[in-house]
């Protein structure tokens, strides 16, 4: 079945064959082709034209849609157009509905007038809320245009046939843009208003404005009023006859007489109260409380019992007052206090207020002089360790190893989220020892040397530091702890100072005629290039009794007749690269001449001075005994003086 596609045209006078070439194939079979030929004769048709654009529209009412041939002159018919992408129109949101938007006129071609009947319209598309007449009118719904704030789009396809069957088709695309008129609003959606009681009929109440075009005012609710009426026009409330101690609650529309859709509503508490009043008494009389910061919105804090001395409770009406930081935290439903917002203790906010919130409920008992109560009310908000600690990022050192004792390698600046901030504790897993000789601050988290650093053994150190919150919550018990890994790398250091061992030594000695004899051979260990080190003395040796030959201490034996002590300070130095780094070592020799009475040894004794650690334990004895011996002791001791006091009365009343 070969059939025209849509939107194409035909035009006798331009093309009036075409040439179509069809194939076909079964399966398994050759491909057959043939051809088809379609002419086209000159005839009577509605033919589609350049688009036109419309000006000068009013309230969004287009011009027309199709143009077919050209019409007399002062017929008032408009120019129209068709296009493939149609025509335009633009509107806004707050037409009154069925207002006509555009007109199709569709022509017949050479001007001619087109005999027995109108063209018929046909929507294509039935997708859209805009309507299409029979005259060829495109309508606004009959409910309006959604007052919505974006632009609403709505595209028409329409189809025109005359009598004789021909056609043209086109489109037409609805803008609808938002209104620019100011929508019906109350300035508040609810309030109260207080009469006395004895109030005259038609006596203004109160009155209600809002803002708009052509406002108008209606009472919604009681659909049938009773004490008041409205005056549609100024939106005044008068009441209907004398009042007397009553409340009644008025739900107010004020809408938009042209546009009804455009309203709004407000309600409006009336309480007539009697004219003597005194304040009403609520228990309790003040409101102190504690809660911890995760309360969730809503929770109630306390739940007033409040008494109007005439008995009148719906006459009461609750308040809260207090400063705009504490009052954006609490609501009132009725005579109940809830948590409004999340109490966050961690905040600055929270802090600055000393985690205290303050504010008071007013309670007012309605009439001609109105009387209140206050309530005090005091909030206490607790922290709740809700966070576990963070470790830092990139917790990474470097160190010399050659550092001395308690030097700092660097910080471990953990954090915590929890108010007070970062207030942690750190610690150092494994503790301190030849494998990890460092420690860390518990307080600052700064580690520092504590050992030496071995940089033949250890390139670098891993270590894991405990971070462990404080003073986050109000259970000291309930804390939260993270481990983080810590490295520390060594950073050797060149032509560094010989390390000798032990530095200080005390040695002695008995002179023995003949060659010289050996003292000491000094143990030093250079840098890690493995250069040989070189020794002298340094000091000590004025008389040139002791000689140093490599790393050995010699004694140049002489006419000593008595014993005397040497002090002598030997330095020790690496590669004779500027500045020369040394270590000198302190030698205490004493030297007994071999005449003195002495036992007989040639023994040389080694006493190193070194820096030990003491510790003194001291043992206190005391006996604790059990609960149970305790209460069997006193019993017995109960008992053994009632029986001296009857054998004390016995003996006297004997």
């Amino acid at each position: 079945q070969v059939t025209l596609r849509a939107g194409a045209e035909l035009d006798a006078h331009r093309v009036n064959q075409y040439t179509l070439t069809l194939r076909a194939a079964c399966p398994g079979e050759e491909e057959v082709e043939e051809r088809l030929f379609v002419q086209v004769t000159a005839g009577q048709v509605l033919r589609c034209d350049a688009p036109f654009t419309s000006t000068g529209r009013r309230q969004g009412v287009g011009g027309a849609g199709w143009r077919g041939p050209r019409v007399p002159a002062g017929t008032g018919v408009p120019r129209l157009c068709c296009a493939a992408g149609g025509d335009v129109v633009r509107v806004t949101a707050d037409v009154a509905p069925r207002t006509p938007l555009y007109v199709v006129l569709p022509q017949p071609l050479g001007g001619l007038t087109v005999s027995g009947g109108c063209p018929e319209f046909r929507l294509r598309n039935q997708d859209t809320p805009l309507m299409l007449t029979h005259r060829g009118l495109v309508l606004a719904p009959a409910g309006g245009f959604d007052p919505s704030k974006d632009t609403q789009t709505f595209r028409l396809e329409i189809e025109v046939m005359d009598r004789h069957g021909h056609n043209c088709s086109g489109a037409v695309t609805v803008e609808v843009l938002p209104s620019q008129r100011p929508s019906v609003t109350f300035r508040e959606p609810q309030w109260a208003v207080t009469v006395p009681e004895g109030t005259s009929p038609l006596e203004v109440v109160t009155q209600v404005h809002a803002s708009g075009d052509n406002v108008r005012y209606a009472i919604l609710a009681p659909t049938v009023p009773v004490l008041f009426t409205i005056d549609e026009v100024t939106g005044e409330i008068r009441s209907t006859r004398q009042l007397e101690v009553a409340h009644a609650r008025l739900l107010v529309r004020a809408y938009n007489t042209l546009h009804p859709a455009d309203h709004a509503t407000a309600m409006i508490n009336i309480t007539v109260q009697g004219m003597d009043r005194r304040a009403p008494s609520c228990v309790p009389a003040i409101s102190v409380s504690q809660v911890p910061e995760t309360v969730s919105p809503g929770t109630t804090l306390v739940t007033l019992r409040c008494t109007d001395p005439t008995g009148a409770k719906d006459c009461l009406h609750y308040g809260l007052e207090g400063p705009p930081a504490s009052l954006s935290r609490f609501r009132l439903e009725g005579p109940q206090l809830q948590v409004n917002t999340t109490l966050d203790y961690d905040s600055e906010a929270m802090a600055a207020m000393g985690f205290q919130l303050t504010a008071t409920i007013m309670v007012t008992a309605g009439g001609q002089s109105p009387q209140s109560t206050r309530i005090p009310v005091l909030v206490t908000v607790t922290p709740v360790n809700e966070f576990t600690p963070a470790c830092p990022n990139g917790a990474d050192f470097t160190v010399l190893e050659t550092a001395a004792f308690g030097s700092t390698v660097g910080r471990v600046a953990g954090s915590d989220r929890d108010y007070p901030p970062d207030s942690l504790e750190y610690s150092l897993e494994g503790g301190t020892g030849p494998t990890q000789p460092f420690s860390i601050d518990t307080r600052t988290g700064d580690i520092r040397v504590v050992g030496p650093l071995n940089s033949q053994r250890y390139k670098h150190y891993r270590l894991t530091v405990r971070l462990t919150d404080t003073r986050n919550d109000l259970d000291p018990a309930k804390r939260w702890s993270r481990l983080c890994d810590v490295v520390v790398r060594l950073q050797a250091v060149p032509n560094q100072a010989p390390v000798c061992t032990p530095e200080v030594q005390e040695l002695w000695i008995m002179a023995r005629l003949g060659s010289r004899q050996p003292v000491t051979h000094l143990a030093c260990q250079g840098s890690l290039d493995g250069a040989a080190l070189a020794y002298a003395i340094a000091g000590g040796n004025e008389d040139g009794r002791f000689w140093l030959e490599g790393n050995t201490l010699f004694y140049l034996p002489n006419d000593l007749a008595e014993p005397r002590t040497f002090v002598l300070l030997v330095e020790v130095w690496g590669s004779p690269s500027a500045p020369r780094r040394s270590t000198v070592v302190a030698l205490v020799v004493h030297v007994t001449p071999w005449t003195t009475p002495v036992p007989p040894s040639t023994t040389t004794w080694h006493t190193t001075l070194q820096k030990e650690l003491l510790v003194i334990t001291r043992t206190e004895a005391a006996w604790l005994p059990p609960a149970w011996f305790v209460t069997v002791l006193t019993v017995s001791s109960a008992l053994l003086l009632a029986t001296l006091g009857c054998v004390a009365r016995s003996l006297l009343c004997r």
